[in-house]
């Protein structure tokens, strides 16, 4: 047997630092909604759920912000959907989001996703994939814990969800729960994929909040089948538009993610995102672009060549594991 030094176990240390990075993220309640703080020197605060919901009034959440206890240099939001045209006067940057606009589950079907996706959701119904609205608990936990836990390596990285224990997957899946609903794919009676969709306080958009699929169950297709669900479920709600986070990201090239969601129905819609400093440290950070991320001043070239030779990396150093 051969020894390279790197296993699962590797992967699972790995993926628990980056879980412990993510836990070190303050949460605070401001104006009745939760606020995530990220940062240790330039402390960026946002929405909890940044991508799917906004502020109804900025400059109410600015003075909140600023009497928090908490330091705060810069607070961002997001536009919300459908208004696509910046309506407030604080330094902004367009940002985009993956939308669907939803009025009935047979407009979907018929007029906004490609022969792809209907022969994938078909297929998924005839190899016995069924799709259904689950309550939120023990069953489902330990479901989701097994789709967690199948691979330590998801597209080529380290999955930062694998190794994580029960009461660890109950609490971080527990989130909004006042206005959440979940849905699992079942292959008989073990379930093999599940979305959480979370509603914005107003309930005329959804987010997909986390989907998942067992990689072992790839070719039944029970991903396409939980997007048809969540379109059905989302017009049962009269919930106008479904977001699947970003639809592309800094510079990035279209990958197989972004044919995936344009497959599905799903368009870039471009938002403004506003930057509101509360600090000089923000206010500095924000003229000089130390708001964005080390990585977008990265040409996307040499990107997709790091993230193809990442993926080779660790698809031979998982191989070699199993040995």
């Amino acid at each position: 047997m051969r020894s390279s030094g790197w296993h699962p176990v590797s992967a699972r240390v790995k993926t628990a630092r980056v879980a412990a990075r993510r836990a070190r993220a303050l949460l605070v309640k401001v104006c009745g909604r939760e606020i995530q703080v990220d940062g240790g020197l330039l402390r960026i605060a946002r929405l909890g759920v940044d991508q799917y919901e906004s502020v109804d009034d900025p400059a109410a959440m600015l003075q909140a912000l600023r009497e928090s206890s908490i330091r705060i240099d810069l607070f961002t939001f997001m536009q919300k959907l459908p208004e696509t045209s910046p309506k407030y006067p604080y330094a902004m940057e367009w940002d985009n989001v993956a939308a669907l606009p939803i009025s009935t589950f047979d407009e979907w079907w018929a007029k906004q996703i490609s022969d792809k996706t209907r022969n994938a959701v078909r297929s998924a119904a005839k190899k016995g994939v069924a799709v259904r609205e689950v309550p939120f608990d023990d069953v489902l936990v330990a479901g989701i814990s097994a789709v967690y836990n199948e691979s330590p390596i998801r597209q080529g990285k380290p999955f930062w969800h694998y190794g994580k224990d029960v009461q660890t997957v109950h609490r971080e899946n527990a989130t909004f729960a006042d206005r959440s609903f979940f849905i699992g794919a079942f292959l008989e009676q073990q379930l093999v994929g599940f979305a959480k969709l979370v509603c914005d306080e107003h309930r005329t958009q959804a987010g997909l909040w986390q989907i998942l699929s067992m990689i072992q169950h790839r070719d039944k297709a029970p991903t396409n089948a939980l997007i048809a669900q969540a379109v059905r479920s989302c017009a049962e709600r009269n919930i106008r538009y479904l977001v699947y986070a970003g639809f592309a990201y800094g510079k990035k090239q279209r990958d197989g993610l972004s044919d995936f969601k344009r497959h599905s129905g799903f368009r870039r819609v471009d938002l403004p995102r506003y930057y509101l400093p509360l600090t000089v440290l923000g206010r500095t950070a924000l003229r000089v672009g130390l708001h964005r991320r080390f990585v977008t001043r990265i040409p996307e070239p040499l990107l997709a060549r790091l993230r193809k030779a990442r993926s080779r990396w660790y698809a031979r150093q998982l191989q070699v594991a199993k040995r």
